[in-house]
């Protein structure tokens, strides 16, 4: 029997059946293939007495290591210029994360309420993003967001107290998460959600709600990555084929066409910024 998983908690992978949600464990082979099931995974399995097993994980379309989600569709990154403001590069790291597991982006900006986010919508949408500004306290521009998510599987990440569980709960008035109280003194929130757990909205939408940007630390500086930086910033496509020489690193060539298009306006100068401290980051790693 196929089934998906919608919820994993404490050893237990919760998947959706005919009758409703199944407790299953996995079988002793994962472990020992060194393969976990993941929420968001399609998956075999069998019925033993009351106790469901989960036999087979079939075949992915993307896997994300923290927080261990699978087969996502588009990323929804939730940022704000308010409290707590969000540091382009944190976004940018997980725009480029994105493209190296084929999942789409979205930039939402919340709190336009109390800062409208002129700043961080020309930055994104500039770079080729979608990008909304929203606000889930007054609801304002949730319609257009709605609109992008539905009919699709989401996870909804970003740093901490930038309102992704006031979103969802705007969205769906069904939905219910504790929401974080911002702490102003340190200008941050607190982690509220516990597990990962795949939820249906009553516009049809499926959304992952994850925890913040530091779980995806240590994903994010990866050998993949190293070799394919420039491939995952969309932005530099239509130029990095044009530089003078193969192989360009982009950061400081003559005759490089990304460089170029960074001096003529064609390319937004703090994506570029970004791109050369993920280089540097990366440039330590060694493939043994």
């Amino acid at each position: 029997m196929t089934g998906l998983i919608r919820k994993a908690l404490s050893g237990f992978y919760y998947v959706a059946t005919p009758d409703g949600l199944l407790a299953c464990r996995a079988r002793g082979k994962f472990r020992k293939d060194g393969v976990s099931p993941l929420v968001g995974d399609e998956v075999e399995y069998s019925v033993v007495g009351s106790d469901g097993v989960i036999e087979t994980i079939n075949p992915r379309r993307n896997v994300f290591d923290r927080p261990a989600v699978a087969n996502i569709d588009q990323l929804v990154i939730v940022a704000s210029e308010a409290v707590p403001r969000t540091e382009p590069y944190l976004v940018d790291r997980m725009t480029s994360i994105a493209a190296l597991k084929n999942c789409d982006v979205l930039i939402c900006i919340n709190k336009c309420d109390l800062m409208p986010g002129n700043e961080l919508y020309d930055y994104y949408a500039r770079a080729g993003f979608k990008t909304f500004r929203v606000s889930a306290e007054t609801h304002d521009g949730l319609e257009n967001l709605v609109e992008a998510i539905t009919g699709k599987v989401s996870a909804f990440t970003g740093n901490s107290g930038v309102g992704k569980s006031s979103i969802l709960n705007a969205l769906d008035p069904s939905y219910h998460l504790k929401v974080g109280e911002v702490s102003h003194a340190l200008g941050r929130g607190k982690h509220t959600t516990r597990h990962v757990e795949l939820y249906t909205l009553s516009c049809g939408a499926e959304i992952i709600d994850t925890p913040g940007f530091s779980s995806f630390d240590a994903e994010s500086l990866s050998l993949e990555l190293k070799r394919r930086l420039p491939e995952t910033f969309p932005d530099f496509a239509p130029y990095v084929n044009a530089c003078r020489f193969v192989g360009c690193s982009h950061t400081k060539e003559k005759g490089c066409a990304v460089l170029e298009a960074l001096h003529d306006g064609k390319l937004v100068k703090g994506r570029h910024e970004s791109y050369l401290r993920l280089y540097s980051e990366l440039k330590g790693l060694k493939e043994w």
